[in-house]
């Protein structure tokens, strides 16, 4: 088998493998071409990956040579010359349903890692959640960075200054490391989240628990909101703005599969917060959980910093692309033999799971909805 590494878009600081992982394929038999420069923005040099046994090749060699080719975003440009190529990477296929019907046609076989199915089989393959744990750190590192006052709590001589109160709206995985970063930097914490399952991880994480009965079941929603209930979503608003009128600093994470993120931060209760105040929304790549987040950008609302970014994880390329490759490698281990041969085991729900198209077909059950395919 022969693993090809794209380089990505300039906006994209990681790569699919570092070094290390390129590595452990070599060591099996799998020859791997990278595209020159693929890693250098992860700290990953041309020399480096010659080291770790990968030939360097330009990207046309690298597209028209490999059997299987990662880049964490689309290859677009080379669609049409992909030749029914294996593409493995983080496509956001329910955001790109034109994009998914192209691949089709072309006849590739594409896995999209965000749609593995998120069991306890699945976790050392979950990109989402290794990603989300550093974009989790980062957002209240940069709100850090941003906050006009200290985060811990003070005394001194010239006087007391009170810790920062943060807010945090979801409690998945990027709201976990944003609860045990900002106690560690002395904020007090409080956290919301629609299940009531996750009370007991953020108390012990040292944070308070903000509860609303009544919330739709989300255990089966891969870590991800779930739409609620009118009746739920009015009391769930006014707690939300009774936390928020308190808050120095919001952290919002919420989104919904293929739809777009909830609002849960209304004009009203960004009225209410006081001026200086600051609120990270990584749900900004798909709409964002306030009404004017505009992702990658910070607009400030009567005086308010609503920060857009569902990219901080890509502010530090080097181990998020160590956890990614690593991620790949354990999927790569699904799908093929002990000899380095490509093995598409359809039976294994992972592996169905993740794929998106083959064989001509839009074959993912979900994508299909979206893009009105026929269901079979």
């Amino acid at each position: 088998m022969i693993v090809g590494v794209l380089k990505e878009p300039l906006s994209e600081t990681r790569v699919s493998l570092l070094p290390e992982a390129v590595a452990a394929l070599t060591k099996k038999g799998i020859t791997v071409f990278v595209e020159s420069e693929a890693g250098i923005k992860s700290s990953a040099t041309n020399a480096d990956y010659e080291k770790a046994g990968a030939t360097i090749l330009s990207r046309n060699e690298v597209v028209t040579q490999s059997e299987v080719l990662l880049s964490i975003q689309p290859p677009n440009p080379e669609l049409q010359t992909l030749n029914s190529k294996l593409l493995i990477g983080v496509y956001q296929v329910l955001y790109n349903s034109e994009l998914v019907q192209q691949w089709a046609q072309a006849g590739l076989t594409v896995f999209s890692m965000e749609m593995l199915p998120r069991t306890t089989r699945a976790q050392s393959m979950d990109v989402l959640s290794s990603q989300a744990n550093i974009a989790g750190y980062k957002a209240v590192l940069h709100a850090a960075n941003v906050y006009p006052r200290y985060f811990p709590m003070f005394m001194t001589a010239a006087g007391s200054i009170a810790p920062a109160k943060i807010l945090i709206l979801g409690a998945g995985v990027a709201g976990l490391q944003a609860i045990a970063t900002a106690r560690r930097l002395g904020a007090v914490v409080e956290v919301f989240d629609t299940r009531p399952a996750v009370k007991e991880e953020v108390q012990s994480l040292g944070a308070k628990f903000i509860e609303v009965e009544g919330a739709a079941d989300a255990s089966k929603a891969g870590g991800y909101a779930v739409e609620q209930t009118e009746e739920y979503k009015q009391a769930q608003q006014q707690r939300i703005k009774d936390s928020i009128a308190k808050a120095d600093i919001v952290i919002t994470t919420a989104q919904i599969p293929g739809k777009k993120a909830p609002v849960l931060i209304t004009e009203d209760m960004l009225n209410g917060m006081r001026n200086g105040s600051i609120v990270i929304d990584l749900a900004s790549a798909t709409g964002g959980n306030t009404p004017f987040t505009k992702n990658n950008e910070t607009v400030v609302r009567n005086g308010v910093s609503i920060i857009g970014n569902s990219s901080l994880q890509a502010t530090m390329p080097s181990d998020a692309s160590k956890l990614y490759g690593k991620n790949i490698l354990n999927f790569l281990a699904l799908i093929t033999t002990k000899e380095g041969a490509i093995n598409l085991a359809w039976e294994d729900d992972l592996v169905k799971g993740a794929c998106i198209t083959h064989g001509g077909e839009i074959v993912n059950e979900r994508v299909k909805q979206l893009t009105g395919s026929p269901i079979s």
